[in-house]
């Protein structure tokens, strides 16, 4: 069976997404195992948060012709379900599993009986005296919640035939286009819908469900909410067209920017694809973090300005650095360019990667890059560790549907043959031909295809891969490639083809406009960015009397251990710590001490319980 993934342009993109039947990763691959670590602990910890936060409850206490209590949760926690839910389909896809039959059922049921007969479906104003149905779109979610039930919707459908939440979502999608027409120029305060509609018009092929989401994007730029954080908030503040600067809380931009580019790749406007290239410069090119990592300020998990970046203050939502990858995929399927695949792969094996503990159980809603020694972390708004749920849940479930759908986002294919994005060992099949990828990646730097088939195969070679040779059938036919760009080759059927990318560990330089981290280095391996965490300092040294000793080479150590094999060892210097908060200048500091370090991958801090930690290490 064919299934399709997130994303299923009807028009042909420069490369088309390969169906999700298509790509298999291997469980012991890193990608294949944070799936299977979805389907075993993270979508089932989703499920039973969501009955006991009352999410559930939200919805069958307006079964009664009396509801009884009142909404439980943030007003947009209908969401967290659609999500949920939505991860379900997308597993089922991958692994046919029906573990969750009864439970859909059971949202089904619920939808079904609350959703009011012109198809208007939101617990929150249904349940809430005094609310009206689209009278407050700036803060009400309505049709972000609207978004995230059609997307589960058509996860669903794809994934295992469901027909039951597909039309409930039929009816909601209708309600947007005949309420929210020409008639009712409304907008949501947070956008989502956008990408949504686009993606149900794909699943149903109704043409008013694509005129609806231009309708979302057109309208937006006129500053209709003018409160709050203020329009650029609320991404209101410039048509799409003319806001080619990132700004405004980080969320809304990038989901904002996917959808517009969805947009795009159906109707073909060159003027979206041109302001999506621009915008996409701002914030990838001067607003993103190292760990790929979006949004630097805490007061509206917003973007700051240019090269305001400061690791200790980083907000870096976890749904950000998710929307940021969903929306560089769409920018890849309508360019083809290796840039978007790059970034991708950065927030994924870093920002991302490090938002979910070991267990997969717990999570981080913002991912700074420092924690001080010392950090209150009492409160769930910067925790010194990983937390089993938030009041304020977006994140989880959010994971939780990307992982179940994760190896959608792999490879592509074109009348040529099969590109190779994301690089994980696995089974990746286009119409002419099969790649089976055998590899230890990101740990090793060996990538081994073997095709099947016949046609073109085109692997992208990261940017910091320097150095990288390729052989086809035990011959050399290229030495240092060049980074950042696909490797094509020809293949016949049997052909072995060998990218072998050196994993030397590398440090890394700021911008020196990045002010917060002027004469610090970061430390990388491949595509991984590392941090040295207090765990692994000796006792009566701290993180913030480190001071690298750039001159001295890095070594690598294996060890047997899952979530960090691969760990890095550096020279330091450990100064004593200041007497004085301010004291007179010195031009040389006193001497420290001469330390070896420990350095462990971004995404596996905070495994071992709370405790300071560095990505930006300041130069001895």
């Amino acid at each position: 069976m064919t299934v399709l993934g997130p994303a299923a342009p009807r028009q042909l993109p420069y490369v088309a997404p390969l169906p999700l039947s298509a790509v298999r990763f291997d469980p012991a691959s890193l990608l294949g195992s944070w799936q299977e670590l979805n389907a075993a602990a993270t979508i089932p910890h989703c499920l039973d948060n969501i009955r006991r936060t009352g999410v559930l409850e939200n919805f069958s206490r307006l079964t009664e012709a009396d509801p009884p209590g009142k909404f439980e949760g943030f007003w947009f926690a209908d969401s967290d379900l659609y999500k949920t839910i939505e991860a379900i389909g997308w597993e089922m896809g991958r692994s046919g599993t029906g573990q969750w039959a009864e439970v859909l059922a059971e949202v089904a049921d619920l939808l079904e009986r609350v959703q009011e007969p012109d198809g208007y479906l939101n617990s929150n104003i249904q349940g809430t005296e005094g609310k009206e149905r689209f009278g407050h779109l700036e803060q009400s979610h309505e049709l972000y919640c609207a978004g995230h039930l059609l997307q589960a919707a058509v996860a669903l459908h794809r994934g295992g035939g469901d027909t039951r939440i597909l039309a409930i979502a039929r009816r909601v999608a209708d309600l947007i286009v005949n309420a929210l027409g020409d008639e009712l120029p409304l907008i949501d305060g947070h956008p989502e819908v956008e990408t949504a509609l686009v993606e149900l018009y794909r699943e149903t092929g109704d043409e008013s469900y694509l005129r609806a989401a231009e309708l979302q994007v057109e309208r937006r730029g006129h500053q209709t909410f003018t409160g709050g954080f203020g329009p650029p908030y609320y991404q209101d503040h410039l048509p799409v067209r003319e806001a080619v600067e990132a700004t405004g809380h980080s969320v809304r931009q990038l989901y904002l920017a996917a959808g517009v580019t969805d947009l795009y790749l159906e109707n073909g406007d060159e003027s979206l694809l041109k302001a999506m290239e621009q915008l996409w410069d701002s914030a990838f090119g001067s607003k993103m973090y190292l760990t790929g990592g979006h949004g630097s300020r805490h007061r509206d998990e917003a973007y700051g300005d240019a090269y305001e970046l400061p690791p200790d203050r980083a907000y870096a939502e976890t749904c950000a650095s998710i929307a940021a990858l969903q929306w560089c995929w769409r920018m890849l399927l309508a360019t083809g360019q290796a840039r978007y695949a790059e970034e991708m792969e950065r927030s994924l094996f870093n920002a991302i990667a490090a938002s979910m503990a070991s267990s997969g159980t717990a999570f981080f809603y913002s991912n700074p890059l420092q924690l001080r020694t010392g950090h209150d972390g009492s409160s769930e708004d910067a925790p010194s560790e990983r937390l089993p749920w938030y009041d304020c849940a977006c994140c989880p479930p959010n994971l939780a549907r990307l992982l179940a759908s994760l190896h959608g986002y792999a490879a592509t294919s074109d009348a040529s043959g099969l590109q190779l994005h994301l690089l994980s060992a696995g089974t990746f099949t286009a119409d002419a031909l099969t790649a089976v990828v055998e590899s230890g990646y990101p740990w090793d730097g060996d990538v081994l295809v073997t095709v099947s088939g016949q046609g073109e195969l085109a692997i992208r070679v990261p940017a910091w891969a320097t150095g990288a040779t390729l052989t086809v059938t035990g011959a050399t036919v290229l030495v240092e490639p060049e980074p950042g760009a696909y490797l094509r080759v020809s293949c016949e059927d049997g052909a072995t083809v060998r990218l072998s990318l050196p994993l030397t560990p590398r440090l890394i330089r700021a911008d020196e406009r990045v002010d917060a981290v002027r004469g610090c280095v970061a430390i990388a391996r491949g595509p991984l960015v590392y941090c040295i965490e207090q765990a692994d300092l000796p006792d009566g040294v701290l993180v913030e009397q480190l001071r690298l000793a750039a001159s001295v080479p890095i070594t690598e150590e294996r060890v047997p251990d899952d979530l960090t094999p691969v760990r890095l060892r550096l020279s330091a210097i450990a100064r004593p710590l200041e007497t004085d908060l301010y004291a007179a200048y010195q031009p040389d500091l006193p001497a420290g001490t001469p330390i070896t370090v420990t350095a462990i991958p971004y995404h596996a801090w905070a495994n071992r319980g709370p405790g300071a930690m560095r990505v930006w290490l300041p130069l001895s």
